[in-house]
């Protein structure tokens, strides 16, 4: 069995596939390599091939029709041999002697005592255009190099959470929690981090920058503009964490710190999508708003009354066009704070 199966969903990837297929390579032998092409319509499929007939023994190369990137995750997981599961993105890459670290405690877990569910690290912002990146730390917020449960896990900054770049998972947790995203998709990493937490007992932070999450490729789905025209997936995205919450109340409430967690994290994706659809300024935009906060209501009331009337959701329900731009004024200051978009 391998220590690790990285999954890299590729969609016309051809210009920026070799350099973050070439940054795993490094891990050798104990790493499995699927390169998932997602129906790509330029060289993706021959590159994948290519990289599949040049290491035989640590590359495979899925080709299938075009579902998005939620499609090619879930490819990833039928299909992964390793031990562990980490998804990179292929215009992403990752840092080399953070990996080996990252390997090489792996390899400990492997035979430890305790089952490992979820190793997190820091991911990197490499967004163009800026001298000085954004590093995404958890100091604050979780021990280090132990291993701890939600029991030990400290407070989160506001609009601090583990990102799909920050994580690797045993692979059977998330074949046996039947994780399923949903395909032609955006935005469905989010749920990739959120509906597997409640199956987590054990966790490890180890303090290294592995991650490069590059920003700022042109037609990125992070991308402002992008997002807006995207919306409605947005929506369902957070339609969704919110029914998962509501559907599986007895599971979270085995543990209070995962329960306010996972309730954070939907109060940042529910304030990204109001703060969007604000943006996105038309009257249609300001219904669908609206229609979010009403079917978190009709969906579970207390957790409306949690999201709604804190800091977030009483900045994003401001009145009038002058609330509006305070809501707007406020999510810039947070963008350059951040990094993020």
């Amino acid at each position: 069995m391998k220590l690790l199966t990285v999954t890299i969903p590729c969609y016309n990837s051809e210009n920026y596939m070799e350099k973050c297929i070439d940054s795993l390579l490094a891990g050798g032998e104990e790493v499995e390599l699927l390169i998932v092409d997602d129906g790509s319509k330029d060289r993706t499929a021959e590159i994948a091939d290519r990289y599949a007939a040049d290491y035989p023994s640590i590359v495979k190369a899925i080709h299938k029709e075009n579902g998005g990137h939620g499609s090619a995750v879930n490819a990833g997981i039928e299909n992964a041999a390793g031990l562990f599961f980490k998804v990179v993105d292929s215009d992403d890459w990752v840092k080399e002697s953070e990996y080996l670290k990252i390997l090489e405690l792996l390899k400990e877990m492997a035979g430890g005592e305790k089952v490992l569910d979820m190793l997190i690290s820091n991911f990197v912002y490499e967004k163009q255009g800026e001298k000085k990146n954004k590093v995404m730390r958890y100091r604050h917020a979780l021990p280090r190099d132990e291993i701890f449960t939600w029991n030990q896990v400290r407070h989160f900054h506001k609009g601090q959470y583990i990102l799909m770049h920050s994580v690797i998972f045993r692979t059977k947790l998330l074949q046996e929690c039947g994780l399923k995203l949903p395909e032609n998709t955006f935005y469905v990493d989010n749920l990739f981090v959120f509906e597997p937490l409640p199956y987590v007992r054990n966790m490890y932070y180890l303090d290294v920058n592995f991650y490069r999450y590059y920003i700022g490729r042109e037609g990125q789905s992070v991308n402002e503009s992008i997002m807006i025209s995207r919306i409605d997936q947005q929506i369902k995205v957070n339609k969704m964490m919110v029914d998962y919450m509501v559907e599986n109340k007895q599971k979270l409430k085995g543990s209070r710190k995962m329960r306010n967690y996972m309730t954070n994290y939907l109060e940042i994706i529910t304030t990204v999508s109001s703060i969007l659809l604000i943006r996105g300024g038309t009257e249609e935009h300001l219904e669908k708003k609206k229609e979010l906060w009403r079917y978190i209501k009709q969906k579970d009331r207390l957790l409306y009354t949690r999201l709604r009337y804190g800091i977030l959701g009483n900045s994003m329900n401001l009145p009038g066009k002058g609330g509006r731009k305070i809501s707007i004024e406020g999510y810039r200051i947070c963008q350059r704070f951040f990094k993020f978009n």
